[in-house]
């Protein structure tokens, strides 16, 4: 399926898109568990868009420290943006819920692992399934625009105007994350998070929660987060915030639950951590330092000259998230990498040696 969707893409090397954009799995050298062949196992979730590939980097963490790990592939992605026009998030709970039935087969604990849409979709499984003992979330969608809920009206006319069903067109260059978005994929999202947020209030998890989220995320409401953390009864919870401004960093947390880092790399020319780098460690070879792809989706259609140039330039591009201050002060990416990635991870070490044996 993944491709037949991909075949325009063969001349970029067909069966790295097609893997990269699969669901997988790893299998780690720690001894069985008590009841199962792996103590704890980790099923890990995409955010909307995406694919597995924004996953694996955070797989191979979670197995060297044990943990068995299968990544799905949500209804709608890997293949093209077109598939996102008649999915639901129920579609895509149900790919979770199977997910963590075929874990708990093999592991003695279960946990999730969820980026974007995908810790959306970890918190409220979380909420509706006890066999979960922990979540770790990645800029989690808890919260987003309102305006997503009005994306669903363009159902009554889109038959006389298709282009009405896209929020955007673009050229979906991108061998891992769709460029396009449809309107069925924000209605779909602000649907998820409504049902979240429902849940929170109604009751607040138990589990420990590790999080990890930007001051300056332009996707998902980087506040939101930040109370959810904080009202977790957990001692073990933990959020890893990443700032551009010291000054604007939380408070009111409970005592050793926040870590700070600075998200400003001048000498790399990073103002900020954006929404889309959070996972992505700065080596990666298609989204990192050196990789390939550029993000500069900010600029097409509207300024043509900017994106080529933004796609082109060889010179110095300052890297961040995208806000209309940032993009007033000269040409810039949207950062794809996280060069905390590595302290990042080491907070993840630290959190999982804290787990309850």
């Amino acid at each position: 399926m993944i491709a037949q969707a991909r075949c325009r893409q063969a001349d970029a090397g067909l069966e790295q898109i097609i893997e990269g954009n699969s669901p997988f799995e790893l299998y780690p050298e720690a001894g069985p568990g008590k009841t199962h062949p792996y103590r704890r196992g980790i099923l890990l979730v995409h955010g909307l868009s995406d694919s597995p590939y924004f996953m694996r980097h955070l797989a191979t963490i979670f197995c060297q420290n044990g943990f068995r790990v299968m990544a799905v592939l949500l209804p709608g992605h890997g293949t093209r943006s077109g598939d996102l026009l008649e999915v639901s998030w129920q579609a895509w709970l149900k790919t979770v819920e199977y997910g963590i039935e075929q874990l708990a087969k093999e592991v003695d604990e279960v946990y999730l692992g969820g980026y974007s849409a995908g810790g959306a979709l970890s918190v409220y499984q979380s909420g509706q399934d006890e066999r979960v003992r922990g979540l770790f979330l990645f800029a989690p969608a808890l919260k987003i625009s309102p305006r997503a809920a009005f994306a669903a009206f363009h159902k009554s006319y889109s038959w006389l105007m298709p282009t009405a069903k896209w929020l955007v067109i673009k050229p979906d260059n991108d061998h891992y994350k769709y460029e396009s978005f449809p309107k069925n994929a924000a209605a779909q999202m602000y649907a998820l998070t409504r049902m979240v947020q429902k849940q929170i209030t109604a009751s607040k998890l138990r589990i420990p929660v590790f999080a990890v989220v930007s001051q300056d995320d332009a996707t998902v409401n980087t506040p939101a987060i930040v109370q959810f953390i904080q009202d977790l009864p957990h001692d073990s919870s933990k959020l890893l915030y990443l700032y551009s401004n010291p000054e604007r960093t939380p408070r009111g947390l409970p005592t050793g639950r926040l870590e700070s880092l600075d998200s400003r790399f001048p000498d790399l020319g990073i103002v900020s951590a954006a929404h889309t780098a959070i996972v992505l460690p700065r080596e990666d070879g298609y989204y990192g330092e050196q990789g390939i792809y550029r993000n500069c989706l900010h600029y097409y259609p509207d300024a043509m000259s900017q994106y080529e140039t933004c796609q082109r330039s060889t010179l110095p591009v300052k890297q961040g998230e995208i806000t209309d201050q940032l993009l007033k002060s000269g040409l810039m990416r949207r950062l794809m990498f996280n060069p905390n990635f590595s302290a990042m991870e080491a907070a993840i070490r630290r959190f999982i040696a804290a787990l309850p044996s």
